[in-house]
């Protein structure tokens, strides 16, 4: 609700009240780091298998430090309107080594080398897997038990086995 004065909105006047840029899907505040934007994305491919499959849904931190083993979204080195996600291995000099956890699939250092610094965007919190849109009609109670259970999952670093090329 506005204040009485014009121009104040509960009794603080605007210029002095902290305006955010608005995340595309919300934005959460964050407790020590002040407000980092929390984005949703959704992965496209199967560079991340098996991980992360096409169709899940990613919950995002932009702005938020990286270390060894986060899952992250970058810009593509070559292709700066692509946004990819990827492990970040190790951090190197001009950079960070990213790896897709399918060695299959490719796209990532080993193709374009060490992504610089600015080009990593965010860092993934956690992931969602939507219902199959293959099942339809009734689901058994352990079907659906089973889906909630891995539905939503933090992302975690990955083991200590993972090393860069």
């Amino acid at each position: 609700m506005y204040g009485a004065e014009r121009g104040t909105r509960d009794g603080v006047p605007e210029e002095d009240r902290e305006v955010a840029e608005m995340p595309e899907r919300g934005r959460v505040s964050g407790g020590r780091g002040g407000r980092r934007p929390l984005r949703v994305v959704e992965v496209t491919g199967p560079s991340m298998v098996p991980t992360l499959y096409h169709g899940d849904l990613l919950l995002v931190q932009y702005g938020v430090p990286v270390r060894p083993g986060d899952v992250v979204i970058l810009r593509h080195p070559f292709q700066q309107d692509l946004l990819v996600v990827k492990r970040a291995v190790e951090q190197r000099p001009g950079g960070w080594w990213v790896r897709g956890d399918n060695t299959f699939a490719g796209g990532d250092s080993t193709d374009y080398g060490v992504v610089p610094e600015e080009l990593v965007l965010a860092r993934v919190r956690a992931r969602y897997r939507p219902p199959a849109k293959g099942s339809k009609g009734q689901r058994s109670v352990t079907e659906v038990l089973g889906w909630a259970a891995s539905a939503l999952r933090p992302v975690r670093s990955a083991s200590t086995r993972l090393r860069a090329r």
